[in-house]
């Protein structure tokens, strides 16, 4: 049985850092994409940034430059530094891990999510 838990959230005044991790267990990530989403407040989910099993790095246009998506196989753990935070970063984060490739923007091509970690920004 696979599970992702995420950790690291909180909350953080603009122009802060936070650093989530997702630590996966019952299957090894080496061979899966991992992605990060998520939902702010009264929205709907939304793609921030996307690792492949080669570790190459997509990001929405919003935080780029900002954030940094890693993985670090032999923990089995995939991490998104987060920079320069604000305000309209405050959601709740999930991590995901799909076996596909491709359409990572897309929440459907992911097979296995977490339960989410909160990130709130303050102004």
């Amino acid at each position: 049985q696979v599970q992702l838990v995420e950790s690291g959230g909180g909350l953080v005044q603009a122009g802060g850092s936070l650093r989530l991790s997702c630590a996966a267990s019952g299957r090894f990530i080496a061979s899966y994409a991992m992605g990060w989403f998520r939902r702010p407040p009264g929205k709907e989910r939304e793609f921030v940034a996307h690792i492949s099993w080669d570790s190459t790095t997509y990001y929405t246009d919003s935080v780029k430059g900002r954030f940094t998506i890693s993985r670090e196989n032999v923990k089995n753990t995939v991490y998104l530094q987060m920079n320069d935070l604000k305000s309209e970063d405050t959601a709740i984060y999930f991590c995901a891990m799909s076996p596909r490739s491709g359409r990572f923007r897309d929440g459907r091509e992911y097979d296995w999510w977490g339960q989410g970690t909160q990130v709130m920004v303050s102004s």
